[in-house]
Parts: C-alpha cells; structure tokens; sequence
C-alpha cells in the first residue's frame, strides 16, 4: 500500500551536491558558493535585528527587499515577487503552470531541479539536447510548445550565456511562460531584464545566493509584468520568507559595490583558473559564471573527483549521460585554485 501518488512513487527526487559537516577542513568547489564574505552592512542588518520582529509575522510580501530590489534595478514593486531562494519561485511557477498536458520544456543538460518540479506536478518533460559547444536549441524549443519554457542563463553546467535576441525570439514565438533563470548573471557580461519590460510572458529569476555571498540565507526574486506576478502570489506561502532575512536581503541589495567588488575578483581568478586548466590538458568551456566545466584529457573525470575528495577538494561530478567525462569547478579564491590545479597535475600524473 502506499500513501503518494504515483507520479511520487515514480519519483527520485532532487539530489543536491555534497556538504561537508560544518568545520570540515575541505576547499569546496563543488556547489557554486561565493568565496568571498557577504557585504558587511548585511551582516550589520543581520546583528541589529530586533526581537519584536522575530515575535510577530513577518511581512507577507517581503516589501522592504522588494523596494530594494526596485530601486536597484529600476522596477516598480508590483513587477516583483520574493523567495526563499530563487528556487521557490521556480516552484510557484510549476505549481501555476504546469500539469499533465501541459509540457515543461527546456534545454539539456541544465539545472536538474527543472525535471524534479515537473515529476511532482506530474507535467510531461521535453528536454532538448544542446549540441557539444552548448548553443541554444532554439527552434526545437519554441516547436516544443512548452506551457512553461526554461532557460538558465549562464546556464550550468556550462557556464555560458544566451544572446538576448535569441531569448527575445523564443519569448515572441512561445504562448507559454518563459523563465530566464539568471542565478549567475552576477558574473555575465549581458542580462535579460530588458526583456522583461518588452515581453509579457518573461520571469527573470535572481538570487542573492550566488553574486551576493548568501547561500546560506535562502532569499531570491523574480521580475515579471504585474499579471504573472499577480498569478506566482496565489500559489505561494503565505509567509515565505523570514523577518530576519528581509531585512538582511535589503541591506546586501543595495550595497552593489561590494557585490559587483567581490565578482570581479571571481572573474578574474575565473580567466586564470581556465588557463591554468587548459595547460594540463583539460578542455574548457568558456564560462560566464562563477564555475568553469571541464573535460579532461583522458575523460577520466569520475577517477579526478574522487581523487581531489580523498585530498579534501570538493568538486561535481555528474552521474548522467553527456556530463560523465566532466567535471564542473567552482570559482575559488586564487589560493584554493592553485592548490586544486596542483593536485589535478598530481593525478595526471599518476
């Protein structure tokens, strides 16, 4: 006998990338975090915040980030809608949109929790293979006729980014909801939140976890006309995000400085990890994010990952068609890149 329905009984669930217990002596570079420490006015807002707030409710809407995030990126706050991570806003989405029938579509390989949220509305996949060089499958995508169309943009594993015109093109030749799901646009050089302001059926999706160094927070956002943004309110938690994190969200939001700061620096020691890689032999997809995918030169990808975890280096390693013989590496700090980059020469070596 079972209690689930059958969709979740068919079901494997969302496999998150390894994490250490809290003090373990490792150089994580395997779940794409910041290296760097978040912006200390977040920090101060963290250490200020009152126990009243923490007595009573928070604010349903999270208005004092949302007006943040507005003036920030010059939206209006009812063009905005906040989450707990930007991973529920993806949920409220699925929950929305998609159910049998009514495909979820989106180019392979990407971020694996698209499929999970299509298994629990039990909503039909179609996942259009990029070709080697990970260029957008365009026109198979808009044949797909997707109620909801995905695009991650730096997409991961890759890393690389997608012409705005080509996203333009899909959001005008799509009658479903087009998510541009730009948690590493931080790093990138060009973003979609025109077309946000062009096309009516465009979410933009960000998240503070990534750019911002607050992984740990859980808070992001999505930016759409009022009416998608009317619709996502229905289907979400009442009170989605804490008292403590709204006002810890605002105060990292509006020190651009320190973020934009900190990305630099990833960009930078992004350009010398990728050369250094591509030394060794390794092939190496250029990237637009905090992370590089890399293929090495004998494709003996799952040997190195376990190797550089016997040495305590954490990267991913992906157990799926097309990504076996690669591993994805998160963007370190130039001291833990160059003691990754001594160890992968070791295990060449050997």
């Amino acid at each position: 006998m079972s209690y689930f329905r059958a969709n979740i009984e068919r079901m494997t669930g969302y496999k998150p990338g390894e994490q250490p217990p809290a003090g373990a002596k490792v150089i994580k570079l395997n779940t794409n975090e910041n290296p760097y420490p978040p912006s200390p006015e977040a920090v101060r807002a963290l250490r200020e915040v009152l126990p009243e707030s923490l007595r009573r409710y928070p604010d349903p809407f999270a208005g004092q980030a949302c007006r943040a995030i507005g003036r920030v990126f010059g939206f209006p706050q009812e063009w905005i809608i906040a989450g707990n991570g930007s991973d529920e806003i993806l949920s409220m989405v699925f929950r929305a949109c998609a159910e049998p029938g009514r495909p979820v579509v989106y180019p392979f390989p990407t971020y694996v929790l698209y499929r999970t949220l299509a298994e629990i509305q039990d909503a039909p996949v179609v996942e259009v293979p990029f070709d080697d060089d990970y260029n957008l499958p365009l026109e198979k995508l808009i044949a797909a006729r997707g109620a909801i169309t995905l695009v991650a943009s730096p997409n991961s594993p890759s890393g690389n980014t997608f012409p705005a015109a080509f996203l333009d093109e899909l959001a005008s030749q799509t009658q479903g909801i087009v998510v541009i799901d730009e948690a590493y646009a931080d790093f990138a050089r060009e973003n979609a939140l025109d077309l946000v302001r062009k096309r009516e059926n465009v979410l933009v999706l960000r998240t503070l976890s990534k750019g911002y160094s607050l992984a740990g927070l859980r808070f992001g956002f999505g930016i759409a006309r009022p009416g998608i943004i009317e619709a996502l309110m229905k289907v979400k938690d009442s009170y989605n995000i804490d008292a403590a994190v709204i006002a810890v969200a605002a105060a990292a939001i509006e020190d651009q400085a320190h973020k934009n700061g900190n990305a630099e620096k990833v960009i930078r020691s992004r350009a010398v990890l990728a050369e250094d890689l591509s030394r060794l032999g390794f092939r190496v997809w250029p990237s637009q994010s905090n992370f590089i995918l890399v293929r090495p030169p004998a494709g003996d990808a799952e040997r190195l990952y376990l190797g550089l975890k016997s040495e305590g280096i954490l990267v991913r390693w992906f157990d799926q068609e097309s990504l076996r013989d690669k591993l994805r590496i998160s963007v370190g700090t130039d001291e833990q890149n160059n003691i990754l980059v001594r160890n992968l020469s070791r295990l060449l070596k050997a």
